[in-house]
């Protein structure tokens, strides 16, 4: 089973679907990390500016440790060097050009496909998920929230992790990625005509994985009879 949780920054899709997997027993593919560790190895190899594609050579691998999904930038684990606000910026940049996404969709797709061969089912998060990587997918979700409740919540995860940031610059920045995740020409962020949609403003995260869990196990049930 494919579960396709989409949504722009902020809406929880991330931890929610990390929750989810991790009660589900499934596997669960941050997608959002492997865009980020491409806009990294940019970042290194070009300066903060450039965003002119997918860098030579970069190898980008994924991992897990204790369950939990690790992404490598040549060998080396940086997935928490990716979460900076600056890096998620460049990545919805570089995610717009065709030439990131198709090789990353087709990794995205071959890790799914893997999981789902060993009866693992799978659970992934992104932009495109229901739309262009699985539309397909046997459960979709599209999260979202209001502009404010989402600002807080990155807000908060990024204190807490020791960055020292202003609320509203998280906010702007977080503004400008829904415009360019939107707008973009290839596989822009959209609602899958077939995805529930989940607003989580006043949802707490365990009521908002119960909602995802219950329609996870809906479909399962579905498919049994």
């Amino acid at each position: 089973m494919i579960v396709a949780i989409d949504g722009p920054a902020g809406s929880g899709k991330s931890t929610t679907a990390r929750a989810v997997a991790a009660r589900l027993g499934f596997r669960y593919i941050d997608t959002g990390a492997m865009y980020r560790a491409i806009a990294l190895g940019r970042r290194r190899s070009d300066g903060p500016a450039s965003d002119s594609g997918f860098p030579d050579g970069l190898e980008v691998g994924v991992s897990y440790r204790d369950g939990q999904m690790r992404v490598a930038l040549d060998g080396v684990d940086v997935s928490e060097e990716i979460r900076r606000p600056e890096i998620g910026e460049l990545a919805s940049r570089l995610s717009a050009r065709p030439e990131v996404r198709e090789k990353l969709v087709a990794e995205q797709r071959r890790l799914a496909q893997l999981f789902n061969r060993e009866g693992v089912g799978v659970v992934l998060d992104g932009r495109d998920i229901g739309t262009v990587v699985f539309p397909e997918a046997q459960v979709k979700i599209y999260m979202v929230a209001d502009p404010e409740v989402r600002a807080r919540r990155r807000w908060k995860e990024l204190t807490e992790k020791g960055e020292r940031i202003e609320l509203a610059a998280v906010q702007e920045e977080m503004m400008r990625r829904d415009r360019l995740d939107e707008e973009r020409e290839h596989s822009p962020l959209r609602k899958a005509p077939d995805a529930i949609e989940l607003d989580t403003s006043r949802f707490s995260f365990d009521e908002q994985v119960q909602f995802v869990f219950e329609r996870v196990m809906e479909r399962m049930s579905d498919s049994s009879v």
